[in-house]
């Protein structure tokens, strides 16, 4: 009986450890197919299939598309889902909701910045990591706000910057709860942040 036992743990084990963690960008025909349109309040930007130990996930992309400009679609509000698929319906892990904000100057559009979001295990858990980076542009065409924000355990850890040419019109603030994220997703972070200014000519600064 000892010895048994001591083989199904040793395959339990096995198991555990060899779970993958997997992402890929979802089609339109298959967010149509399984009906994610009907999840979100604004039409579906991009879509991605998450899955790891806690299971297989949906996150949604949406953007409000107020309207089209000469250079870009313009944006009031966004909004990002993370939905898991339970027997033909949809189970809410969380969601993050924005909008333009009045500010001088005037903000025009808010936008993903997708090639800076990801859905990987940056603490080597076995649990995804969903990184959501979008940021706003002002009637000017500069950049305004940038948000970064990680969900971890289903916890949103947020870092909010203001750019501005002017010192006291600048900053760049962390949660209070930052410091108890583990040290290998702070210094992902570190290091997106670090990138998202020599790619943008950003500053990400306090002052």
């Amino acid at each position: 009986m000892k010895k048994i036992f001591l083989f199904l743990f040793l395959i339990n084990s096995i198991l555990g450890f060899s779970q993958k963690t997997e992402s890929y960008r979802l089609t339109k025909e298959q967010i149509t197919q399984r009906e994610l349109n009907e999840v979100s309040d604004f039409p579906i930007y991009k879509a991605f299939e998450y899955s790891d130990k806690g299971g297989v996930y949906d996150l949604i992309f949406t953007e409000n598309k107020k309207s089209i400009s000469k250079k870009d679609t313009l944006n009031t509000k966004i909004q990002t889902i993370c939905v898991m698929n339970d027997h033909g319906g949809f189970i809410e892990k969380w969601r993050i909701n924005d909008l333009l904000e009045d500010t001088i100057p005037k903000e025009t559009t808010i936008w993903f910045w997708t090639k800076y979001c990801n859905t990987k295990d940056l603490d080597g858990d076995g649990y995804i990591d969903p990184v959501i980076v979008y940021g706003t542009r002002t009637e000017y065409d500069e950049i305004r706000r940038v948000k970064i924000i990680i969900v971890y355990k289903n916890k949103k850890y947020v870092i909010r910057a203001v750019e501005s040419d002017l010192d006291y019109g600048r900053s760049f603030k962390k949660d209070p709860t930052w410091n108890s994220l583990p040290q290998k997703i702070k210094t992902y972070v570190d290091q997106l942040v670090a990138k998202i200014r020599k790619e943008q000519g950003l500053l990400l600064k306090d002052g």
